[in-house]
């Protein structure tokens, strides 16, 4: 079983790779290398660096393997960003996943895991959220990937293309080994930062508002352990296949924990002062993102293994430590 990843030297994506091959499956990867690194797949897995919006270079990649499925992350996803360049959003997100189900369905490729998004929830209308409330996005991002949602139901319709959407909530921290790990450039996930703090990399971690309306007036946010993240979409492809059957899961670690929580727990796990400093709120975020995640533990079996926020921290804490300057690619 040969499955594609594509986006898979980004940060998610690589773990991805690594859980396939950690389960026993054959992984390519296609990544355009705008925001992921080569170093990050071990060099036994076949490597094909091309954009998803390129269809003669999909076409090439596809007719090079017998592809079963496709686990799609190749997009951008900064909320705010997308907010100042909306149309970057809807080409890379949209624009690369039609051209990508188009020439799955060329290929007669019935099978896909998508990479979506809690911020196609918006502000949300209940906590916990599930995946059965209201999508109203509060930012350029979120409402790209709520599109790209709403083509696969119309490509199962039409195509009999069947998908498995993943809508995940804050991931962080690294693989076990330490050898991949988050490495953006610019880096803006909330845990990468504090811990450039911890470095000496960064004078202070920016709290982007203190005023909202939860105990301490910081975010709170849902964050989800990266190899926990891979092991459920490893469930969620296994099951598709079985059952032939589109889904829709939240992933997250169903407890919330607020900026200042955050920075609090890593400054016990570096054992380093972190420097805090609060500024105005930004564009496009919710104060409170916390996922039900029942369905998936339900009906794919998925059991999170680190699922403390210090289990999470510690690892990000060793890539660091191992990676202060990220990857030298």
């Amino acid at each position: 079983m040969v499955i594609c990843v594509s986006g898979g030297a980004g940060y998610i994506g690589s773990h991805m790779v690594k859980c396939l091959q950690e389960n026993g499956l054959d992984a390519i990867v296609i990544d355009n290398l705008s925001n992921g690194h080569r170093s990050s797949v071990d060099e036994t897995v076949p490597f094909y660096q091309g954009d998803v919006r390129d269809r003669i270079f999909l076409e090439s990649v596809f007719s090079q393997h017998a592809i079963q499925a496709v686990i799609h992350f190749a997009a951008d996803s900064l909320v705010g960003e997308s907010v100042f360049e909306p149309i970057k959003y809807y080409q890379n997100n949209v624009v690369g996943a039609l051209t990508l189900l188009d020439v799955m369905r060329q290929f007669e490729i019935k099978s896909l895991i998508f990479s979506s998004t809690a911020a196609t929830y918006g502000e949300p209308v209940s906590i916990p959220i599930l995946e059965s409330d209201p999508t109203f996005p509060t930012s350029p991002y979120g409402e790209s990937k709520l599109v790209v949602e709403k083509l696969l139901k119309w490509s199962d319709v039409a195509y009999g293309i069947k998908s498995v959407i993943l809508r995940y909530f804050n991931v962080a921290g690294a693989h076990p080994s330490g050898l991949i790990g988050e490495d953006h450039q610019p880096e803006t996930h909330l845990i990468p930062l504090i811990l450039k703090v911890a470095l000496k990399k960064a004078p202070a971690i920016k709290i982007y508002g203190d005023d909202y309306a939860t105990p301490d007036g910081t975010c709170i946010r849902d964050y989800i352990h990266v190899m926990d993240l891979a092991q459920a979409h490893v469930l969620a492809l296994l099951n598709l296949l079985k059952t032939h059957q589109s889904a829709t899961y939240n992933l997250g670690n169903g407890e919330g924990f607020s900026v200042k929580e955050v920075i609090e727990t890593a400054r016990k796990v570096t054992q380093c002062p972190i420097e805090t400093q609060v500024v105005a709120r930004r564009s496009g975020d919710p104060s409170i993102l916390l996922a039900s995640s029942d369905k998936a533990i339900r009906e794919l079996g998925w059991n999170p293994q680190y699922n403390r926020l210090e289990t999470i921290i510690q690892s990000a804490w060793a890539f660091q430590q191992s990676h202060p300057d990220g990857f030298l690619d």
